[in-house]
């Protein structure tokens, strides 16, 4: 479930300029719209159909939080380095690849007889999701003009957050008329229209840097999966059992390599120098304790409206609105705010209401609880989730030199889908350890102790934030937090949301001038 915050525009971006007629810069916006809506939409659109598919396949606990998190995983390990891949071989090309690759993905999942071909199924769609996020930026930037891509990006960002509104509904309405395996046939006719679009309509671009960090992306990938598959693995195997240590071990064992790896490489994946802005470590951290919070409780409670209190797909869609859509609405008031008075406290109060949403879930939980007493609670987390999102991304980004604001926002976006990851397959630990599907107060005993874990990662996320060095003050790398340099050229406070993520690229450097653009578009 993330919110990537549209890209600032820099000077180095500007380029020549462009006079290309509107028409095309209207084709470029709606290809790559439509593709991300996809890709972000897949991300939560699954968790109101669990209920049924688990009936259907007959899965287990285990295999629906694979259901999830094989989509999420390889879409945060792969989101750096399929911008790489654009910039080295042509965004257009590698982004029709991904296109392919998610259509593909996406009919195997509407196939899938047995919960371990729709994991697989849903793992490669998370590859073709990776490759479309961040090469759907590059792409406008190298297609439309500097002046107009304020516009753009507000557009871009808008489609994506309605996506994310819209996942559990959606999922939830088509489960319920048609069947589970629509929530991924939609998706083929979708691709397949696109991809003609993308060979007529996009103009074909290349980045300078064209270094990859191959090593990097398989060592935090098989790091990932040692340590997710190892925490799936004790509540099923026990936590002393080799089948649970082993991939734990080896995950941290790998994941040390990589941090290793990464401190030599020539082009590292995860530039471990943005980590000495104390700033900078501190909100990411938080981002990773947010959404482990976050897709961890939506994972149980939308089991929990269906399986326990007895709502159709929809109905239970339709109950998540007040968490998943006040969004829309709060969000452009958050950045008000934050203009005003600044990131770090309402980032740090939208996590400590968020932390209170979740306690006041675990306080009401109950198989009779009527949606009156549960409306709060939703209301509380979508208000702490509005105040989080836009405001958070520019801490992001205030906290390091415009050149570095691309993988900044790359980095930002792998790790809170990390968190997502670790918080479904942690809070399903907690309720498989206490709790079961059956009977109704034996899903409830489960369900209330993982919500106050997820309430104490708020928690302990907003002291996180809290702790962020105030404007003026050291960051923690012996240079002041404030003012930094915008993309612009001009101060911005740390935490300002005029600082906006840039586009995600490799190696730190923002994107370039749009080099190697054919006029024809092929």
């Amino acid at each position: 479930m993330s919110d990537t915050a549209a890209p600032a525009p820099t000077g180095s971006e500007a380029g020549p300029p462009d006079h290309r007629p509107p028409a095309r810069l209207g084709w470029v916006l709606g290809i790559t719209g439509t593709a991300t809506f996809m890709a972000a939409l897949d991300n939560l659109v699954v968790t109101t159909a669990l209920p049924v598919i688990r009936e259907d396949l007959d899965g287990s606990l285990a295999a629906l939080e694979w259901i999830v998190n094989g989509y999420t995983l390889p879409f945060a390990c792969l989101l750096l380095f399929a911008a790489g891949l654009g910039d080295r071989f042509g965004r257009r090309r590698v982004f029709t690849g991904g296109v392919i690759v998610f259509t593909l993905a996406s009919a195997l999942a509407a196939l899938a007889g047995s919960t371990g071909e729709l994991i697989a199924a849903r793992a490669l769609q998370g590859v073709g999701a990776a490759v479309l996020l961040p090469l759907s930026l590059t792409l406008i930037t190298a297609s439309v003009p500097a002046q107009r891509r304020g516009t753009a990006f507000g557009i871009w960002g808008a489609i994506n957050g309605l996506a994310v509104a819209g996942g559990p509904l959606v999922g939830g309405a088509v489960t319920e008329h048609l069947s589970w395996h629509w929530i991924f046939w939609l998706n083929v006719p979708v691709g397949l229209l696109l991809l003609p679009l993308i060979r007529l309509r996009l103009p074909e671009s290349r980045g300078t840097d064209t270094r990859l960090d191959v090593l990097g992306a398989l060592l935090a990938s098989a790091g990932l999966l040692g340590v997710v598959l190892g925490i799936v693995r004790g509540h099923e195997h026990g936590w002393t059992a080799a089948s649970t240590l082993g991939p734990l071990g080896a995950g941290v064992a790998v994941l040390a390599l990589f941090v290793r790896w990464e401190r030599r490489a020539p082009a590292p994946l995860l530039p471990l120098e943005l980590f000495r802005s104390r700033t900078f470590a501190l909100i990411n951290a938080a981002s990773l304790l947010m959404f482990l919070g976050m897709f961890g409780s939506i994972f149980l409670l939308t089991q929990f409206l269906q399986i326990i209190q007895g709502h159709g797909p929809q109905s239970a869609g339709l109950r998540m609105l007040p968490w998943t859509a006040v969004p829309l609405l709060i969000a452009p008031l958050a950045g008000v705010l934050t203009d005003r008075i600044g990131g770090r406290p309402v980032v740090t109060t939208g996590l400590a209401v968020m932390a209170a949403g979740l306690a006041w879930f675990a306080l009401v939980a109950d198989p009779e609880v009527g949606y009156a007493a549960q409306v709060p609670a939703f209301v509380l987390c979508g208000l702490g989730m509005a105040m989080f999102f836009a405001p958070a991304g520019a801490m992001v980004m205030g906290a390091v030199p415009a050149g570095r604001q691309g993988v900044a926002s790359g980095v930002n976006n792998s790790l809170r889908e990390v968190g997502g990851a670790l918080g479904i397959a942690l809070l399903a630990s907690v309720f498989a350890a206490r709790g079961d599907y059956a009977p109704p107060t034996a899903f409830v005993d489960g369900l209330v102790p993982a919500l106050w874990l997820g309430a104490a990662v708020m928690a302990v996320a907003a002291l996180l934030v809290f702790a962020v060095p105030r404007p003026g003050t050291s960051s923690g790398d012996g240079s002041p937090s404030a003012p930094v340099d915008r993309a612009d050229g001009s101060a911005a406070q740390e935490g300002s949301a005029g600082a906006a993520p840039a586009v995600v690229t490799p190696g730190g450097s923002p994107p370039a001038p749009p080099v190697g653009v054919e006029p024809d578009g092929r």
